[in-house]
C-alpha cells in the first residue's frame, strides 16, 4: 500500500510525565477537521514484554513487537485519551528497546491508512528523515527546564525541532550536557499540560498546517 499524502506530526519530550500525551490530545482537539490517527510508541527494556508491558522472561519473536488499536475512549489510558480528544483512530506500538526499526514497516502500513497522523515518540525521528518519503512535517518536543533528566533519544534529534513547548522559562535549565544553542532561533511557546494551547501557539500551528495543506493541493 502506498503512503497516503498528508500531514505527519511528531510530539516528543526529554523525559517522562511532562505532558507529551496531553500535547497530542490538545493538538487533536485544536484541529478536529483533520481526523487524526494518533500513535503512541513505547520501547520497553529487558525482561518486559512488548505485548502487554508486563514482566516477562520470554525471548520469542512474537513478543518483540506489538501494534494494537484502541477501541474505547473511557479507559483512561493514553491511547484512550487520544480518542476522547477526537482522534479518528488510536494505536499503541510497543517494541523492545532498540528494535523500533523492525516495527517500522508495520507502522508505515498503518500510517498509510490515514491522511493525517500524530506520533508520540522521540526515537521514531531516527527513521523519519527529510530525504525519505515518510518524513515529519512538524516535530514538537515538550521541554521541562526544571527536570534534569534528558533522554539521549531526545537530545539526538533536538536540532530537528520546529518549535519547543516549554513548561517553564528556560533561563537556567537543570539539564546537564545539553547545549542551549539547539534552542536558539526557533519558536518557543509556553505550555502547561492539561490546559488549552495558547492563542499564539494555535495560530502558529494553524499557519504551518495550512502551508502543508496548500502544498498538497498543488
Amino acid at each position: 500500500m502506498s503512503p497516503t499524502p498528508g500531514m505527519l506530526v511528531v510530539i516528543g519530550g526529554h523525559t517522562r510525565n511532562i505532558g507529551k500525551t496531553s500535547a497530542v490530545c490538545e493538538l487533536i482537539r485544536s484541529f478536529p477537521a483533520l481526523h487524526w490517527t494518533a500513535v503512541k510508541i513505547t520501547q520497553y527494556g529487558h525482561n518486559v514484554c512488548s505485548a502487554n508491558g508486563e514482566p516477562c522472561d520470554c525471548q520469542t519473536a512474537d513478543h518483540t513487537i506489538a501494534l494494537t488499536e484502541e477501541r474505547t475512549s473511557t479507559s483512561g489510558t493514553d491511547t484512550s485519551r487520544y480518542l476522547a480528544a477526537g482522534a479518528a483512530r488510536s494505536l499503541w506500538l510497543r517494541t523492545r528497546q532498540g528494535q523500533l526499526a523492525e516495527a517500522m514497516p508495520r507502522l508505515r502500513a498503518e500510517l498509510a491508512k490515514s491522511a493525517n497522523n500524530i506520533l508520540e515518540s522521540n526515537s521514531v525521528m531516527r527513521f523519519l528523515r527529510p530525504e525519505r518519503f515518510l518524513r515529519p512535517d512538524l516535530y514538537l518536543p515538550v521541554l521541562s527546564p526544571e527536570t534534569a533528566d534528558f533522554k539521549p533519544s531526545a537530545q539526538y534529534v533536538l536540532d530537528r525541532a520546529d518549535a519547543f513547548l516549554l513548561t517553564a522559562k528556560p533561563d537556567a535549565p537543570a539539564w546537564q550536557g545539553v547545549s542551549l544553542r539547539l534552542l536558539a532561533g526557533k519558536p518557543h511557546f509556553a505550555y502547561t499540560a492539561g490546559e488549552p494551547f495558547s492563542p499564539e501557539l494555535k495560530d502558529w500551528l494553524a499557519e504551518r498546517l495550512s502551508q502543508k495543506a496548500d502544498a498538497l493541493a498543488v
